[in-house]
């Protein structure tokens, strides 16, 4: 079966709420947190992430079902002086794992990196998620490595609190 890759359209109703929907659905998967999308998130995602300069998404379909998203976030890379572009999620349907369906998305992905002239792609996962990083590496990524003495690069985070009036 086919898988047919299509830039995202979050203007167009009908693939913003698909959109949205697999989103939550990553969410509830314990690789994505296991909890789902918030209130807040699915009442206000779709028309902030529409104002997002260098939001990058698409859809997978199979045979008329949408099947997998990936969303990316155009960056730059202050070595290379050049853009880059980051996988910020992929999802792909449950009970749908392993069929290429990622594949295709990452290669639709990498499409849009050297149209948009970006020196490489860049993802996070964690580190227990082996069958993502499998496929990761299937689709060429490495572990993020300047020098193979300093070791390989860890992603970090710190939660703002929210601004009370």
């Amino acid at each position: 079966m086919t898988v047919t890759v299509v830039p995202l359209d979050l203007h167009d109703l009908a693939q913003a709420g698909i959109w949205l929907g697999l989103l939550d659905h990553y969410a509830q998967d314990p690789m994505g947190g296991g909890e789902g999308l918030s209130l807040y998130a699915k009442l206000n995602l779709v028309r902030t992430i529409r104002e997002v300069p260098g939001f990058h998404g698409a859809l997978a379909w199979r045979d008329g079902e949408a099947v997998g998203l990936i969303d990316c976030f155009a960056g730059f890379s202050t070595f290379a002086a050049l853009p880059l572009l980051n996988v910020h999620d992929i999802v792909v349907r449950d009970g749908l794992r392993g069929q290429g369906i990622g594949q295709a998305l990452l290669a639709w992905a990498e499409e849009r990196a050297r149209h948009l002239g970006c020196c490489k792609l860049t993802l996070e996962v964690l580190s227990n998620n082996t069958r993502a990083m499998a496929s990761y590496q299937q689709a060429g990524y490495v572990p993020y490595v300047l020098d193979p003495a300093a070791g390989h690069a860890l992603l970090m985070q710190k939660y703002l609190p929210e601004e009370t009036a």
